[in-house]
């Protein structure tokens, strides 16, 4: 059930008003029943592995805080990890490293295609996967503590705004919430349905319009001119920031309007003047979780290596980052690209700040901010071509220029992208909220909104949804 539909527009319209008239006990038991409704449109099947990593996490989570044994405790925890990871590992990468070293074994004759497994890849089992992970985690580092509802802990690991690409929230954060009574909050729903109105503008207006274009060009790039390239890897940086956040908008606004309060995930990341203030407003859910839970331990279990701990620590988190969100060579270098400047800019701090002091801030900043998109916007090319091969030969043409009858045209298409795109960036900017229009006085916003719809729905009639780009991942 895609966000950017009908369906799901009349699923939360049927689903919040029985949510409210029911007694509050009977809420969670709803949230939970609707949650994997929501799941099972996709494919009922994959239900099963949702429920799997629920029971896993909760049985798990309650013998490692009842039993004292600290061995016990590190056996309960690493079942709890092989089990949800090794079921993640198979459906998502077996192939890929099957594929990877046929390579290797075809040198010597040898075939491994008999390996390989006919499996679909079930829908947010990263996200849902990652999530889970938390409440068993807090639980074995002693920062929480377990749930005695296993109704609570199954809503955790299933809620539907959130379960196909979050964001990654944490048990701590939720668990709370789903103990405590949620009442009817004009306010609450006021502000849902403001956000839920700016990610559908997003998503569908400025994400699935620049999609149909990027991907015809992504199909068979070598039909294209240098200008008609570069404008699909530009437009691919604003779908992807525009889809995600659209989404997460969607995603914040419906929880919202259930009384319930998830992180926000974005915050202009292209604002950032630096790689480590790009991860800090970029997917945010993930970028705290891989913090948490990967480079922190990572740099604490190598910390006698001194300085290399660091880099190693860095470089291997974000090459693991990059094959978070695909099985693929392509992310493993989009990755590696990003945690490269992430080492280099760990190291060179002192020689960026005497570097700063021999320019005005205010165009060093400005200049550190255009360099670091420009090279984001590169990286990019890796995330979303077909193949490593793909993303050099875009490359290539690009640099050898091929000249084009549409320039005009092309040039126009961008800046109309650029400026929509950042506009509504520098509206949270400047009011300091996600849901800017609730600022506006009252005829202003609805306005607005109506105007907004008014586009949306139009282009939804007419148009067949487009799935979100991170229900891949």
């Amino acid at each position: 059930m895609l966000f950017n539909s009908f369906t799901y527009l009349s699923f939360i319209l049927i689903v919040i008003p029985v949510y409210y008239l029911l007694p509050w006990r009977l809420k969670n038991v709803f949230l939970l029943l609707c949650s994997y409704l929501f799941y099972a449109y996709w494919d009922w099947r994959f239900c099963s592995l949702v429920a799997l990593t629920t029971l896993t996490v909760y049985l798990c989570g309650k013998f490692i805080y009842s039993t004292q044994n600290r061995n016990r405790k590190k056996l309960l925890l690493y079942i709890s990890l092989i089990i949800n990871l090794g079921v993640l590992a198979v459906f998502k990468y077996f192939n890929f490293f099957v594929e990877s070293f046929d390579s290797a074994f075809s040198v010597f004759g040898g075939n491994l295609d008999w390996l390989h497994l006919n499996l679909i890849l079930p829908i947010g089992i990263s996200f849902y996967t990652f999530q889970a992970l938390t409440y068993v985690i807090d639980i074995y580092r002693g920062d929480s503590e377990p749930s005695d509802s296993v109704i609570d802990v199954a809503l955790f690991v299933s809620f539907f705004p959130q379960i196909l690409s979050g964001p990654i929230e944490r048990a701590r954060n939720i668990l709370p919430q789903l103990k405590t009574e949620r009442k009817f909050d004009p306010e609450l729903m006021k502000e849902g349905l403001v956000l839920i109105t700016l990610g559908m503008f997003k998503k569908v207006i400025i994400g699935d319009t620049a999609a149909r274009v990027i991907n015809q060009i992504y199909a068979e790039p070598s039909y294209y001119a240098s200008i008609e390239l570069i404008m699909a890897v530009v437009l691919f940086t604003i779908q992807i920031y525009a889809d995600f956040s659209g989404y997460t908008n969607i995603a914040r606004g419906t929880a919202k309007m259930l009384g319930i309060n998830i992180m926000e995930n974005f915050e202009q990341p292209y604002f950032s003047e630096s790689m480590t203030e790009f991860w800090r407003r970029w997917h945010i859910s993930l970028s705290t979780y891989i913090r948490d839970y990967v480079y922190t331990p990572l740099s604490i279990s190598t910390r006698n290596w001194g300085k290399f701990s660091v880099a190693f620590s860095l470089f291997t988190t974000f090459v693991l980052v990059g094959l978070w969100h695909g099985a693929g060579w392509t992310f493993i270098i989009f990755g590696a690209l990003h945690g490269i400047v992430l080492v280099y800019e760990a190291f060179s701090r002192k020689f960026r700040k005497n570097l700063s002091q021999k320019f005005p801030s205010f165009l060093y900043n400005r200049l550190c901010m255009l360099l670091l998109l420009c090279y984001v916007t590169f990286t990019f090319v890796f995330f979303r071509a077909e193949s490593v091969s793909d993303a050099f030969f875009i490359m290539g043409r690009i640099l050898q220029w091929h000249e084009s009858d549409f320039l005009v045209r092309v040039l126009l298409i961008m800046t109309s992208y650029i400026v929509i795109s950042f506009s509504l960036d520098l509206l949270e900017i400047k009011y300091k909220t996600h849901a800017y229009l609730l600022k506006f006085n009252t005829p202003y916003m609805l306005g607005i909104s109506a105007a907004m719809w008014a586009v949306i729905v139009p282009y939804m009639l007419q148009s067949t949804p487009m799935p979100f780009v991170y229900f891949q991942f």
